[in-house]
């Protein structure tokens, strides 16, 4: 059983839950952030009882820098960092590196630290995209091919980074117990106003950023599960997690429903919530001039329904509901000042 667990990203939406269940449970963790001055203070300000328990080093996806350090003394690796952006990048590289660089880093010195178990924080990006519209139903079983249809830059990036990652093992580490946790868009309470990619679609949706809800839809997992399931894959004996793969979705929910479960969770929030449905040749209009529009217009009337059970079942997770996720979303963005009451 790991005793000190290495979690990349402790700055990070999924990281920093990981690294509250594990120092609630007594665990010691090592956490890698870009800039250690400008991160630590407020880590040790998360986890003021910490201690010597949490220790913090400065690494880079795309640089060896500090890698080693981060691993000495480790028992097993939750490689959760990489990058995740909002908007479409100029150009695919500048996801696909880093991505690819950092899984591929961290199973590498963690094989030379001696670490026999590592989970790799993938998506369900690598699972469900690139695949004919008729195709709605996705399951562990499934890959986003890369030799087909044109996929979008950050599904590429974690396909790669987890196809990379698992051959590498495969060749070079076969002793290590490696396995990924592929979660659909994540939402849940937040710990500040460093928001991640799926809570900025609450947060959009609620203060009037997002006037029409384009036709299109997302996944739904917690935060606290898609956590819970890192733990416990990081615990679980070496037969139940090897070669694993474990998508993470409660329900798929269409825009529309979700400004509609805001309206009636959270009404008193929920003013500018869009009652109506962007047409699609709006979205298509748009697309050259707003960022977000781009990204969405590629995603336009398509249903990805990854199906979550085998993980559930597998670590005996109860997934909070996408409607109560998405409530605690919004209660957590008004509570942190993110969002004015």
């Amino acid at each position: 059983m790991a005793n000190t667990v290495l979690v990349t990203g402790g700055t990070g939406y999924i990281g920093g839950e990981v690294i509250d269940l594990l120092l609630a449970d007594g665990k010691t963790v090592h956490t890698t952030v870009r800039n250690a001055a400008k991160s630590e203070p407020r880590l040790r300000a998360r986890w003021a009882d910490g201690g010597e328990r949490l220790k913090i080093f400065q690494a880079d996806l795309e640089n060896d820098a500090g890698w080693a350090e981060a691993c000495a003394g480790c028992d097993a690796v939750a490689h959760i960092a990489s990058p995740f952006p909002l908007a479409v990048p100029k150009h695919e590289d500048e996801l696909i590196v880093p991505a690819r660089e950092g899984a591929l880093r961290a199973v590498k010195f963690a094989h030379e630290a001696g670490i026999k178990r590592m989970v790799l924080t993938s998506s369900a990006a690598a699972i469900a995209y690139g695949q004919p519209v008729e195709k709605t139903h996705f399951t562990k079983d499934d890959w986003t091919p890369l030799n087909g249809a044109p996929v979008a830059p950050y599904a590429k990036s974690k396909t790669i980074a987890e196809a990379e990652a698992r051959k590498w093992v495969a060749a070079n580490a076969p002793e290590m117990v490696f396995c990924s946790i592929n979660p659909v868009a994540v939402f849940g309470p937040i710990a500040n106003n460093d928001l991640s990619t799926s809570v900025e679609v609450v947060k959009k949706l609620l203060d009037g950023t997002i006037p029409l809800t384009p036709n299109m839809g997302v996944g739904v997992i917690d935060v606290r599960d898609v956590a819970a399931a890192h733990v416990a894959a990081l615990m679980a004996p070496d037969e139940t997690v090897r070669d694993g793969r474990f998508p993470m979705q409660q329900k798929y929910m269409w825009l529309r429903e979700m400004s509609a479960a805001l309206r009636e969770s959270v009404p008193e929030y929920a003013g500018k919530a869009p009652k109506r449905n962007m047409p699609d040749f709006l979205v298509k209009l748009l697309a050259p001039f707003v960022a977000e529009m781009n990204t969405l217009k590629s995603e336009l009337g398509k249903t990805r329904d990854v199906d979550g059970t085998h993980t559930a079942e597998t670590f005996g997770i109860t997934y909070i509901t996408a409607e109560q996720s998405i409530e605690d979303t919004a209660r957590s963005l008004v509570a942190h000042g993110v969002l004015k009451p």
